[in-house]
């Protein structure tokens, strides 16, 4: 399980170091920095795809993403007592990212590109650190990259060279993960690649998830929605069938969904209560679709490290609430689940169920979380 995420420099998150739980929501006021944060979660996860640079370039490269404020802000400062102006910089300029788990921990650092030409939007990967534990020290590291350099600390507690012309461009994750290499490497990379997001699951009329289409076995649901059939059909042939049935049934009582499987291509219907005739998916509304779409991800038979659901309320009924929220809290039994959501309802009934909340505020411009405990966190110095 993760214990703490760690961001500093991205857009508000200045220096943000926040722990997580099995349950955990994150709420806060429209501008808050809860997309930031969100993002900041899937760069992390981008980074052991090997698109992480990609993902930031898309977003108008590293200088539309750092943290536009300046680099320290006194009490003064944030009491409105001094105006707040930029000051010679102390440090290098960094978009950091890190998390700990309970058995390993991440970082890494992204900087300004050092030459121009075509690719000059393009950051570069200057740090990289792996180590054991929830605290990063020197005694503790295993895996480390600096510059084109990646090290390994072998079984007899020697420093071995494993890479010396890796690209700024590319992580450790994706280039020094191998089973001859370091096997912690290699199974924390593919944690990371097993981390599920949802933020955008498609229910507009022309979404996928409403029409007929050729169907294999599914465990995970895409992040489009677009195999919902598919998926549904998984989760009954060897996830819990009865725990999808009744998560419909608790949202719409006397309801029931079917998937019809014609010469390979799957369709879904919904049977409800006093109608005479199944209803097509594309006969659904865009908030029953979102609900169906979520309980086929939240009880993937292959339930994975970590899943994030972006905004998970969209389109519902505020009637659906209290069953998504019931949703949310048995798949968390299976699965680490962050919930990033401005709906109070939702907060409130996770909050009940025992989530951990954080609610973002902007204070300076810069993403905070009023009164949380300081957690020891270092960063790998370059």
């Amino acid at each position: 399980m993760l214990l703490t995420l760690a961001v500093s420099g991205y857009r508000s998150l200045r220096n943000l170091v926040m722990p997580l739980d099995r349950l955990t929501v994150v709420t806060g006021a429209n501008g808050t920095g809860k997309s930031s944060l969100y993002r900041a979660l899937r760069l992390l996860a981008d980074v052991a795809q090997g698109r992480a640079i990609a993902a930031l370039a898309a977003e108008g490269g590293l200088s539309s993403t750092l943290w536009a404020g300046p680099e320290t802000i006194s009490r003064a400062m944030r009491a409105g007592e001094t105006a707040i102006t930029g000051t010679v910089r102390q440090d290098r300029i960094a978009l950091r990212l890190g998390f700990a788990s309970e058995d390993y921990g991440y970082a890494v650092d992204l900087g300004l590109p050092s030459h121009g030409g075509p690719f000059a939007r393009d950051p570069e990967i200057k740090l990289e650190a792996l180590w054991a534990g929830e605290a990063l020290r020197r005694t503790n590291v295993f895996a480390r990259r600096a510059g084109p350099h990646v090290e390994i600390l072998g079984e007899d507690a020697r420093w071995r060279s494993v890479l010396t012309d890796l690209a700024p461009f590319q992580s450790m994750m994706t280039h020094a993960a191998a089973p001859g290499a370091s096997i912690e490497l290699l199974t924390v990379r593919e944690r990371m690649r097993a981390w599920r997001f949802y933020d955008h699951l498609r229910t507009d009329r022309d979404a996928p998830a409403r029409r007929r289409s050729f169907g294999t076995r599914t465990p995970a649901l895409a992040a489009s929605g677009a195999d919902l059939p598919a998926a549904v059909e998984t989760i009954r042939d060897i996830g819990d069938a009865g725990g999808f049935d009744a998560a419909i049934r608790d949202a719409f009582p006397g309801s029931v969904i079917e998937v019809d499987v014609t010469d390979g291509l799957f369709a879904l219907h919904m049977r409800q209560r006093g109608l005479l005739r199944p209803l097509d998916a594309a006969e659904l509304s865009d908030g029953t679709l979102r609900y169906v779409l979520l309980t086929a991800a939240l009880l993937t038979p292959r339930p994975p490290p970590v899943m994030v659901l972006n905004e998970p309320e969209t389109s519902l009924h505020p009637s659906l609430i209290a069953p998504l929220a019931r949703l949310i809290r048995a798949a968390s039994c299976q699965t680490q689940l962050i919930v990033v959501t401005h709906e109070r309802r939702l907060v409130d009934a996770l909050s009940e169920a025992g989530a951990l909340a954080h609610e973002l505020v902007k204070n300076t411009g810069e993403t905070i979380v009023p009164e949380l405990d300081p957690i020891v966190w270092t960063w790998p110095k370059r």
